[in-house]
């Protein structure tokens, strides 16, 4: 089946999803579940490349399940983390409605929506690397296969430390610098970069292989320029002040680092 095709079953399955969980959103009064049907959406996607596409099964499936497992550990951290404060909002959509009250039913169903289309748009080195089909697998496929084992690592110790740091009651207000924290401000985004890194390594030796870095090159721009990093440091500042500018003085904001050694001005 036509790679095209299957990339147009994807994108209407996406949006049907995403349209059902805006209702869901508006149901509950909280647009931050977003986050957590991007995560799972992916997840979707990988199955419905491998099931449809015609690339060697081992690999076909083999790609896909790690997907699936990415998709699932980002997917259940960020539910755990949304519905934890529910019916609290995250901060960058309460910011949002404030952005948007004019039109705010219409322009956040169009986000969402946008959501559905970043999905099979980041998933395209999945569908160029399901269809691969020749047999065995290659040195790059072990590379890509460490390079998302170290990736989904590094995000998970990322994750697991914010949170520990968080449920400690004192340390509200304050800034996270454990572990990875202390050497990127956003860590986690950098490990979920590398782990689409690996999934276009997956994808180089197909035909049209190297539109797979699309993937990556797009999700650094969101996460160094649009929704990533700007949305999350501009509540970080709205909300510990002084403290998160010092903290970005002193620390990388994406690729781990040493700190700078520079006097705090807390």
């Amino acid at each position: 089946m036509s790679p095209l095709l299957i990339a147009a079953v994807a994108l209407v399955v996406c949006c049907v999803l995403f349209a059902r969980f805006f209702r869901v959103a508006r149901r509950l009064d909280n647009y931050g579940i977003v986050d957590i049907v991007w995560s799972y959406a992916f997840g979707v996607v990988a199955l419905v490349y491998a099931a449809m596409a015609g690339g060697w099964a081992p690999r076909r499936w083999g790609v896909a399940m790690l997907v699936v497992f990415w998709s699932l550990r980002l997917g259940t951290y960020l539910y755990r983390r949304v519905m934890g404060h529910h019916p609290v909002e995250d901060g960058r959509y309460r910011e949002l409605r404030l952005r948007w009250a004019a039109n705010f039913a219409r322009e956040m169903a169009r986000f969402y929506q946008l959501q559905a289309v970043s999905v099979v748009v980041l998933a395209a080195p999945v569908l160029l690397a399901v269809s691969r089909a020749e047999a065995g697998f290659t040195l790059l496929d072990g590379a890509a296969l460490a390079l998302f084992v170290v990736s989904l690592a590094g995000e998970a110790l990322a994750d697991g430390q914010l949170a520990a740091f968080k449920r400690d009651a004192a340390n509200k207000g304050r800034v996270c610098e454990a572990g990875l924290w202390g050497w990127s401000r956003h860590p986690n985004y950098f490990f979920v970069w590398l782990s689409w890194v690996s999934f276009a390594l997956f994808a180089w030796p197909a035909p049209w292989g190297w539109l797979g870095l699309v993937a990556p090159a797009c999700i650094l721009y969101l996460l160094l320029f649009v929704t990533g990093i700007p949305m999350t440091e501009e509540q970080a500042v709205r909300t510990k002040g002084d403290a998160y500018r010092d903290y970005q003085r002193r620390v990388s904001a994406f690729v781990p680092w040493f700190p700078r050694r520079v006097a705090s001005r807390v």
